[in-house]
């Protein structure tokens, strides 16, 4: 904690946000352009902003707070949520989350957020509403399998079935053009050289790229790992509790998904893959676990590849050290 920097903890809901300062102050503004206007007229160049990320909810005033030139940091739901469970709070409110999230922000190490380009943001939005379609595309195509195994199935439900489904298609198919133009534009020489990684195809290089914003927030695969939820957690105590390992799952599902669908496929054509996953097994290992265990080699390799500037290369060990002091072992 920096006692020159006054806190403000804000607590966001749809229509208002309580903010509470280091100072004991409270204070509640509307969730909308003139709140946050009252409200910048509060800071100075010494305050610090602390929030949680709260869904779609604290985005506009992250954004606002961010062009405005304030210090903000957007903090993980769960370790503010951990640490207002320790304080046994008996009391909970709008206004006395506010006041604990200003507690946490003094006694933690903050990261100052960055936020978002305006292509980036929009390429998530895209992703989420292609990820929204895929699910009624499969909906529809068991609606479809389910009245055909009918007897005499309604030839209008089928007719009125299979043009949804076409407009999905249609709307899929633009939405995909235009998340390939975008990242194209920025991120040409990048989607290219992960392409040359065995295992990653085109949909899976521009995934990797929309859903780690181009590998520049991370400065470790260690890092990287951790944000796809594919580091592990052991479980030990005493002599009465030796659980196994297992990968955290605290992370980005739709990147951990991505990679363990790769990995079927990079058990085959990519060497270094293949030679883990055979290792593994041999060892009397689960498969499943031995496929985990590629998820994070792919992770490393597209890092390494990101972070380089180089295309991938089989045949090569580096006995360097990269820029950001991380071994890049292909």
């Amino acid at each position: 904690m920096n006692k020159d920097i006054k806190y403000f903890g804000i607590d966001i809901s749809h229509l208002v946000f309580d903010v509470t300062d280091s100072d004991g102050n409270y204070y509640q503004f509307k969730n909308n352009g003139s709140g946050f206007k009252k409200f910048v007229k509060l800071l100075s160049l010494d305050s610090h902003c602390v929030m949680e990320a709260t869904g779609y909810y604290h985005y506009q005033l992250a954004y606002y707070l961010l062009e405005s030139g304030i210090k903000l940091s957007v903090e993980n739901p769960l370790a503010v949520k951990r640490f207002i469970q320790m304080k046994l709070s008996k009391i909970k409110t709008d206004k006395s989350d506010s006041k604990l999230i200003c507690d946490y922000a003094q006694q933690v190490d903050l990261k100052l957020w960055k936020g978002n380009s305006k292509d980036e943001m929009e390429c998530l939005q895209i992703v989420r509403a292609l990820a929204i379609y895929t699910k009624q595309s499969t909906m529809l195509k068991n609606k479809l399998h389910g009245e055909s195994v009918l007897g005499e199935p309604s030839k209008g439900v089928v007719r009125s079935l299979n043009r949804s489904l076409k407009q999905l298609e249609k709307e899929v198919k633009i939405l995909e053009d235009k998340l390939i133009g975008l990242v194209n534009e920025s991120h040409q020489d990048l989607l290219t050289r992960l392409r040359s990684i065995p295992g990653i195809g085109p949909k899976t290089a521009m995934m990797l790229v929309v859903l780690t914003g181009g590998f520049d927030r991370f400065t470790s695969a260690a890092e990287l790992c951790s944000y796809a939820g594919l580091t592990p957690v052991i479980r030990q105590s005493g002599t009465s509790v030796n659980g196994r390992a297992r990968i955290s799952k605290i992370g980005n599902q739709k990147l951990r998904n991505l990679l363990f669908m790769c990995s079927f496929n990079a058990c085959k054509v990519n060497k270094a893959c293949r030679d883990l996953y055979e290792r593994i097994v041999a060892k009397g290992k689960s498969k499943k676990l031995a496929l985990i265990a590629v998820c994070n080699k792919l992770l490393k390799q597209a890092f390494a590849i990101a972070k380089s500037g180089l295309i991938y290369d089989d045949n090569y060990r580096s006995t360097c050290f990269d820029p950001y002091k991380t071994r890049v072992i292909f």
